[in-house]
């Protein structure tokens, strides 16, 4: 399985992005997904999951209310829309595939990841 995710970049405060992470070798259809970040000198820290039929999400405290994920099985594909972004999201953020349906809250319940993308917010 390959995961490759895309959309990451530089942005002020405020403003919002879109991550995407396309799989491949594997449908994703019938696994749960994450994203996760890390900012430099921190351990990965998950942001978001999402279980196999997209009808169980879970989200860190500090992006509630800020980011959504989803997931359209038919293209492969996992997004994280991020609003209202702040410097502390600043990190590399990596998305992630359970080998089972049910999402996992810790990042050592996921099999697969990708090479991650850069996000930086600048204050």
């Amino acid at each position: 399985v390959q995961l490759v995710e895309s959309g990451g970049g530089l942005v002020q405060g405020g403003e919002s992005l879109r991550l995407s992470c396309a799989a491949s070798g594997r449908t994703i259809s019938d696994y749960a997904m994450g994203w996760f970040r890390q900012a430099p000198g921190k351990e990965r820290e998950t942001v978001a999951a999402i279980n196999w039929r997209s009808d169980n999400t879970y989200y860190a405290d500090s992006v509630k209310g800020r980011f959504t994920i989803s997931r359209d099985n038919a293209k492969n594909t996992l997004y994280l829309q991020m609003n209202s972004l702040k410097p502390e999201d600043t990190g590399v953020y990596y998305c992630a595939l359970r080998r089972v349906t049910m999402l996992s809250t810790a990042p050592t319940g996921y099999y697969y990841w990708g090479q991650g993308t850069q996000v930086t917010v600048s204050s």
